[in-house]
Order: structure tokens, then C-alpha cells, then sequence
């Protein structure tokens, strides 16, 4: 059971900081000096996997995203029942991440901000958004195994590495989709947001799922002696 709460915790704390970033900090310059744009939103998310991974990936391994949970467990890695119960958790801790952003949005003083930090993409951009989304899962899911993998991987850097590419992924796709690589991210802010965010929230469990697998199966590949 521990493991289940290390992982609520720490999709909790990275939906909270991921997507508060965004909420109250990502493009308001204007409004109060604190933004921090593309770029500070990208750190927000890479550093909380970070700060996580050395918090509770003794723990559970820190996946925090059935993505990754979903890498893992067809990589061989762990069982299917703890596959399933790390994904319910996660979602539960993404909801209540999501849950304090509303909270101090709905109470707060912050003007201007009415967002949840939900994914979304434009008319017409749904193909560009199920493409950018299989495949930068795909590279962050295939970094994890890969820095995780216990002959080959980083060792105790592992949670430097992968914390750094989810950065790098979120520079590149934030301008597309806001980036998700992770269902329990965008579970979460569009239950809150609702309306378009909920009607589109489908590509983005369907399409990292999908990077995800095909990450098992070029790792596997890879690694097949």
C-alpha cells in the first residue's frame, strides 16, 4: 500500500506544480511580474519529477504517469496488478492536485487566472497533436526505461536524466498541446475544466499510451541479448 500513496503523492505534487506553474506563472508578465513562460513551465514539470524521484522512487520507483507505469509493465518489470493499482493512484493524486490549484484559484486574489492547466489543441490540430503526443511519450517513456533499467540504466542520476528530458519535451511541446506525455495530467485539469478540455481529453490517454507501448517494444529490441 505504500507504494499506491507514494504514488498519489507524487502525481499530486506534480500536477501542482506542473500545471500551477501554468496556471499562475506561465504567461502573466503583464499582470503581476511573475510570469515565467514556456520555459519556467518546463522546469516546473521537469524539476518536480526531479524532486520526486529522490523522494519516493526508493518507494515506488517514482512513475508518477500510467505511461510510464504502462512501459513498465510491458517491459516486464513489475506485475499487472501493481500496474493497475499504480494507475488508479496516480489519477487520484492527480485530481487532488488539481483540486488546490482550483481551490486557490477560486479563492485567491489572482487576477486574470481562471485556467486549470489543461491540455487542449486547436481546430483542425488534432492529427498535429496525436503525433506530437505518441511521440514525445515515446522518447520520454524509452528515457525512463533506459535510465532505469538496472545493467544499463543511470543509476542514482536516473532521476536527473529523465527529469531533464521531461524539460526538454515540454519546451518543444508545450506550443502544441501544452504537453501532456502523462493521462494523469490530463485527467485531472479537465474534470475541473471541463467543456472542450473534457471533450478532448480522449487523445490525450489514448496517445501517450500508445508512445508508451511502442517504447516497451524498441526497448525490449534493444536489449534483447
Amino acid at each position: 500500500m505504500k507504494k499506491y500513496l507514494a504514488e498519489m503523492l507524487g502525481t499530486m505534487v506534480l500536477v501542482l506544480m506542473g500545471c500551477g506553474s501554468a496556471v499562475f506563472a506561465g504567461n502573466i508578465a503583464g499582470v503581476c511580474g511573475a510570469g515565467v513562460g514556456t520555459l519556467g513551465v518546463a522546469m516546473a514539470f521537469g524539476l518536480s519529477v526531479v524532486a520526486m524521484a529522490y523522494t519516493i522512487g526508493g518507494i515506488s520507483g517514482c512513475h508518477i504517469n500510467p505511461a510510464i507505469t504502462l512501459g513498465v509493465w510491458l517491459s516486464k518489470r513489475m506485475s499487472g496488478k501493481d500496474a493497475a493499482m499504480y494507475m488508479i493512484f496516480q489519477v487520484i493524486g492527480a485530481i487532488i492536485g488539481s483540486a488546490i490549484i482550483y481551490a486557490l484559484v477560486s479563492t485567491g486574489g489572482s487576477s486574470g487566472v481562471t485556467m486549470t492547466g489543461a491540455n487542449s489543441f486547436g481546430e483542425g490540430e488534432m492529427l498535429q497533436a496525436f503525433i506530437a503526443e505518441t511521440v514525445f511519450t515515446f522518447i520520454f517513456v524509452l528515457v525512463v526505461l533506459g535510465a532505469t533499467d538496472e545493467k544499463r540504466g543511470a543509476g542514482n542520476f536516473a532521476g536527473l536524466a529523465i527529469g531533464l528530458a521531461l524539460v526538454l519535451i515540454h519546451i518543444v511541446c508545450i506550443p502544441i498541446t501544452g504537453t501532456s506525455v502523462n493521462p494523469a495530467r490530463s485527467i485531472a485539469p479537465a474534470l475541473f475544466e471541463g467543456g472542450v478540455a473534457l471533450s478532448q481529453l480522449w487523445l490525450f490517454i489514448v496517445a501517450p499510451f500508445f508512445g508508451a507501448a511502442i517504447s516497451a517494444i524498441v526497448w525490449r529490441a534493444l536489449t534483447n541479448d
